[in-house]
Formats: structure tokens, sequence, C-alpha cells
């Protein structure tokens, strides 16, 4: 019942961030902060165009970013949360659906959040992507069995580079790929408002920190070393040197 009557609020916050494909979307739930989600998102349609024999078919593709200033609605919960967002004049849809789970491991059990779907909905009729397509109309893409994103409850997630999920179309035979990248997202637990919890980041960004760091971790070593053994050839040196010389018996 309190979930029923909460009285919910979401914002579109895109114009406080400096990367102009960059979305910032929030929902609040009786005055509280309770999903924030910072992506830039784009979408890979492919989709078919007569050939100019008007027999044959050949397969376009159609590049659709989310562009600032969209509609947002979104609906949070303590196991389950959804944000939507809807942009030129709802030709497009995204709707994204995060779950919490608790899991047995050997330290005890532990909670995480996940990405659990993904649906696309897209009006090929909307002409400035769509050029004569043969089947004209909404579609809809949907991801399958989808766990992405995971995070331990509690933080947020964070992404800098890109991942792709695809989407299986109702669109015959055709696969939709939704490209994300520069992502902060936090779907529960969020403790300050319009703040993000500590971030966990995903896998690949710590390799690249790893691959940016570790010349530099290599280059101090290799001096270091060097310093030393300087050091250590300038104290034998210097030993060497005061030692007094006994003269050798010539007979």
């Amino acid at each position: 019942m309190a979930q029923t009557v909460a009285e919910q609020e979401v914002e579109n916050l895109s114009g406080l961030s400096t990367n102009p494909g960059k979305d910032i979307f929030v929902v609040r739930e009786n005055g509280t902060t309770c999903l924030m989600a910072e992506f830039a998102a784009k979408f890979i349609v492919p989709y078919d165009v007569w050939a100019n024999n008007y027999v044959d078919l050949i397969t376009e593709q159609a590049e659709i970013a989310l562009t600032r200033g969209a509609e947002v609605n979104g609906r949070c919960g303590h196991n389950e949360s959804e944000l939507q967002v809807f942009w030129v004049d709802r030709a497009y849809t995204l709707k994204m659906l995060f779950v919490k789970e608790s899991h047995n491991t050997s330290k005890g059990p532990e909670a995480t959040w996940r990405l659990s779907k993904v649906q696309f909905v897209y009006d090929t009729l909307e002409k400035t992507h769509f050029k004569d397509p043969v089947s004209a109309g909404k579609h809809t893409a949907n991801s399958h069995h989808l766990a992405a994103l995971v995070t331990p409850a509690g933080m947020s997630y964070e992404c800098q580079a890109q991942q792709s999920i695809s989407l299986a179309s109702s669109d015959p035979q055709k696969t939709v790929t939704m490209i994300l990248s520069a992502v902060h997202i936090q779907p529960f637990d969020i403790i300050s408002d319009f703040v993000f919890s500590e971030e966990h980041k995903c896998p690949v960004d710590e390799r690249e920190q790893l691959e940016e760091t570790l010349p530099l971790i290599l280059g101090l070593i290799l001096g270091l070393v060097i310093v030393i053994t300087l050091v250590i050839y300038h104290i034998h040196h210097k030993m060497t040197a005061n030692q007094v010389q006994i003269p050798r018996d010539r007979s």
C-alpha cells in the first residue's frame, strides 16, 4: 500500500552534464531520490528497403541516439525498479528493469543488483532515421535472459567504456544492438539526495586503468633500482679507495 500511494517525481537533469551525448535521469519518491541514471545510449537498428528492381530487399541500418530533453518516467521498489525514457514525440521508448537479489556464498549471504531486462520500442515511420522501410510501423526489441551491470547492493555502477546489449526485434530476423557508454547508475539504496553511493567500476575500466598506471609503476621501480645500484657502487668504490695498500714482498 505504501508503494502504491507513494508520491513520485521524475526529472531530466541532462543540462548539468558537460557531455552533450549524456543524459541524467532522476526518480524521486516522497521527496527522496530512489533512482539515478547517467549514460549515453544509441541503438543500431537494421531494417529492410526495396532494391531498385522492387523485387529484392536490402537491409539498411539506422543509428538512433538517445537525445537530450527526453521524457522520463520511473518507479522504485525494494527489490525491483524501472526507468522509462521517451524521445522524438514518443517514436522511441527505452525501458530498463533493475532487480536486487540475495545469494548464498562461502562468505555468507550477499546482495547484488543488476539490469535484468531492456526493451526498446521504435517506430520505422519516423522519417529522420528510417528511409522508405518495407515493414513500416512500431516494433519492439527485447533482451533475453539479461544479467548486466551486476553490482553489490548499496553501491552504484560506473563504466566509461562502451557496452553492447543485443535485443531481439519483433521485425522478423532482426537484431537491434544497444550501445551504452559513460554509465553511472544506481537504482536502489541511495542514501543522500541526488548523490551516488560508492562506485563499483566495470572490469573493462579497471583493466584500462591498470594498463595506464602499469608503465608508470614499472618506470618508478626501474628508477629506484638504478638509484640503489648507483648508491651501492659509490659506497663500494669509496671503501676500496680508502683501503691501505700492503707492500708486496719482492724477495
